[in-house]
């Protein structure tokens, strides 16, 4: 984090002379100090959110070394661990080459999907109920029976 308790102190006494000052002209003297010490609350911990975040901001110092090789530590001998990213990526040149290659698998699976495609036929499933050889009458009644069902919708 960067600087100290009192930058929070110092945040929190304006918030409590603002929600203060706010308040007063409305509410009596001592709820404006309730929501003055409530405001100053806030303000106090918004105060740590804002130091945490310029702390996270705030640049690594650089070594004084100058190259970017690993120091060793001349107390323990051993060199410094994580102290270097390698952001070198594999070779995958021959990978791409076979992927662009027709495989005579691929072909052979290409030619059945196209078969597949030539023997498609929609499905063509029967009616259920067919109105055609019902009576007008008949159907009128079941229709008005339906309706009285629904509320007379």
């Amino acid at each position: 984090m960067k600087g100290t308790i009192r930058v929070n102190l110092i945040f929190a006494l304006i918030g409590f002379v603002i929600t203060f000052l706010f308040a007063i002209r409305n509410n009596l003297p001592l709820t404006s100090l309730t929501r003055g010490g409530i405001g100053a609350l806030v303000w106090f911990l918004l105060a740590f959110l804002f130091r945490i975040v310029l702390g996270a901001l705030e640049p690594l110092p650089k070594e004084k070394t100058g190259s970017g090789s690993l120091v060793a530590d001349p107390v323990t001998g051993e060199e410094m661990r994580g102290a270097r990213l390698d952001l070198v990526t594999p070779d995958e040149s021959d990978e791409l080459n076979d992927l662009l290659r027709p495989d005579a698998d691929k072909t052979r699976a290409a030619g059945q999907q196209r078969e597949q495609v030539n023997d498609f036929q929609p499905l063509n499933p029967p009616k259920l109920v067919s109105t055609q050889d019902k009576d007008p009458e008949e159907l009128a009644k079941a229709v008005r029976h339906l309706t009285e069902d629904e509320g007379g919708r």
